[in-house]
């Protein structure tokens, strides 16, 4: 099966361009938010506090993405200034946003008298799920690609959009499919195996998610071939999800011990 992009661009209202990433994105943050609505409204909780947090998780998500990305970027953005907000061709880091969406969520709990890692569990459903949607928004821009193959699932990738040393290449690896695909089973995991054997304990979904979903990225990174920035021979990604495992076994060890996280 050979994967081939519509292109980036869905189509033109005028002389203003509607691009699927854009698309993707959106579709992505109103399936979570539903998905994230719902699951509060059944265990009792206010859903104005999700609808005002999503306000401020996709403003400051967003911005924190996008501010990661080109600060590990800015050998290409210090020469390109114009293009640091065109966030509609593609750029935002998940890590760079999960970042950000914590530290919001852990002013807004403060100021609200909400425990952070309820919140930090509801919303997690939605965040794993939005990125399973969301890495589509890499298909339709031709990025994000593994290196070249000849397996029967590959991916097309158009002369234009190879990286140097691989104009010959025509197919390489989806490995944004591989991460979609990857993201759902761990949401699925959360809701339906995790949420079971944690119940009531606090901050069990999201310190799982870390280590699920890093777990994942590490590996489906290896195959990936636009990575330009390392530490310690791994690339940022990898280097990332090895700190996010940390956190993510150090946290789910603390709050399954603590019996201060219980009562959700």
């Amino acid at each position: 099966m050979i994967l081939r992009s519509l292109g980036p661009i869905a189509f033109e209202v005028g002389p203003l361009e509607i691009r699927w990433y854009g698309i993707i994105i959106a579709v992505a943050f109103i399936v979570g938010l539903l998905v994230v609505t719902r699951i509060a409204k059944r265990q009792n909780e206010n859903p104005e506090h999700i609808l005002d947090l999503a306000t401020y998780l996709l403003i400051g998500g967003v911005i924190s993405a996008r501010l990661y990305y080109v600060i590990f970027n800015w050998s290409y953005y210090s020469a390109h200034l114009n293009e640091i907000l065109a966030i509609w061709q593609g750029g935002l880091s998940i890590h760079g946003g999960i970042i950000g969406g914590f530290i919001i969520l852990a002013v807004y709990t403060k100021l609200h008298n909400l425990s952070l890692f309820k919140y930090a569990d509801l919303l997690t459903y939605g965040v794993i799920l939005g990125q399973a949607i969301g890495r589509w928004g890499n298909f339709f821009n031709s990025e994000a690609f593994g290196g070249p193959t000849n397996l029967a699932l590959k991916l097309y990738i158009p002369p234009e959009s190879r990286p140097t040393g691989y104009s010959e290449c025509e197919y390489f690896h989806p490995t944004f499919l591989y991460e979609s695909v990857w993201n759902l089973i761990v949401f699925l995991l959360l809701y339906f195996v995790v949420r079971k054997i944690f119940r009531g304990q606090n901050g069990t979904i999201l310190f799982t998610y870390l280590i699920l979903y890093s777990l994942g990225r590490f590996i489906i990174e290896s195959i990936r071939i636009d990575n330009i920035y390392s530490v310690f021979g791994l690339a940022l990604a990898q280097f990332m999800s090895i700190i996010l495992v940390i956190i993510g076994v150090i946290g789910l060890y603390y709050v399954t011990r603590n019996k201060k996280h219980t009562g959700q």
